[in-house]
């Protein structure tokens, strides 16, 4: 019997090299996600969760100052509230 390429047999070596390098890769500890909350979402975070109390009585001001007329709203600042959506949507 004659073999005529002998380079085969390192070759199939060089492949079970590769799976031996994954295998032993997985089995190293794997990094954990992690997670972090900006200060602006803190933030958000405890305004949002005043109690039942606070925010009724809070609804009920508002509630009341419309009813009387003297409700004042601020068109400066609902414009530069308004003014960044605006420019985003518009680009699109």
């Amino acid at each position: 019997m004659k073999i005529n390429e002998t380079n085969q047999i390192n070759r199939l070596n060089s492949y079970q090299k590769q799976n031996e390098a994954r295998v032993s890769g997985t089995s190293k500890a794997r990094q954990k996600d992690e997670v972090q909350i900006s200060a602006a979402a803190k933030e958000m975070l405890t305004t949002s969760q005043m109690t039942s109390a606070e925010r009724t009585q809070q609804i009920e001001q508002l509630k009341s100052s419309v009813a009387s007329g003297t409700y004042h709203v601020e068109a400066g600042k609902i414009a530069e509230k308004l003014l960044p959506y605006l420019k985003n949507n518009q680009s699109e």
